[in-house]
């Protein structure tokens, strides 16, 4: 609900910091969309890991102050700008780059970042698309050429880019491993397409890994913590094994 003609609900941060630093404004103006842009009223926003660090300021770039926080948002669309032909008001769509930010009742986005939004998903499903699983099929498939029959290790697979990663595996006919740090994360990634799952918390989950996979090994690793993990991801590939 708006609070006049022209005017919405917004958040906006004005300081880099926590939580805190998230203030709710009553008085902001609607954006207009521009030449191939589209205005969408926002039904939900997803919060990935980059939205907090940005807001935190330890990203490596930082917006002007202040600004409305939110990249990956589903909604409708409003009004569209000049030159757009994809999109019509009324439309269901997700997109996974706002140009004015997703915490906020109305928010402007490029039409080359937004897509329609199926029918079969819900608002809230459409804003945990962007991101996470764009992430995931550039990883598996455009830089992985992950193929059907191949095994693919995801490690950390219970976050949303790991869930992401093992359903569209599955999908295009990987076998599917993953490991995660808890029980809850490991039941989650069960559910989410995994035939087989390791707990990386558990000081000899590597070998395990080593020895199910055998002299075989495994074809694309999903890294999250390449840091950390890399060196020994690269004990477990098969000859020609990709990790991404």
């Amino acid at each position: 609900m708006t609070t006049g003609k022209n005017l919405m609900r917004a958040i906006k941060v004005f300081e880099f910091g926590g939580p805190e630093v998230l203030k709710l404004q009553l008085d902001t103006l609607v954006p207009v969309p521009k030449e191939n842009q589209v205005l969408i009223k926002v039904h939900a926003c997803g919060i990935n890991p980059v939205d907090t660090y940005i807001r935190s300021g330890a990203y490596k770039w930082k917006p002007s102050l202040p600004y409305t926080p939110g990249t990956d948002v589903a909604g409708v669309v409003e009004e569209v700008g000049e030159h757009v032909t994809a999109f019509k008001k009324g439309d269901r769509v997700f997109t996974l780059g706002t140009i004015s930010g997703g915490y906020a009742e109305y928010t402007v986005a490029s039409v080359d970042k937004t897509y329609p939004l199926s029918d079969k998903l819900d608002f809230k499903q459409g804003a945990a698309i962007g991101i996470p699983y764009f992430t995931a099929f550039r990883a598996l498939f455009q830089k992985g050429s992950a193929k059907a029959g191949e095994t693919v290790l995801v490690h950390g697979a219970s976050g949303g880019v790991g869930i992401a990663a093992c359903q569209l595996a599955r999908a295009y006919g990987l076998k599917v491993w993953g490991t995660a740090g808890t029980e809850n994360g490991m039941n989650l990634v069960l559910k989410n397409s995994a035939c087989r799952v390791f707990n990386h918390r558990k000081s000899d989950y590597l070998a395990e890994i080593k020895k199910i996979s055998g002299a075989q090994g495994i074809d694309v690793i999903i890294e999250m913590l390449a840091n950390v993990n890399l060196a020994n991801d690269l004990q477990l590939l098969s000859r020609g094994g990709r990790v991404m």
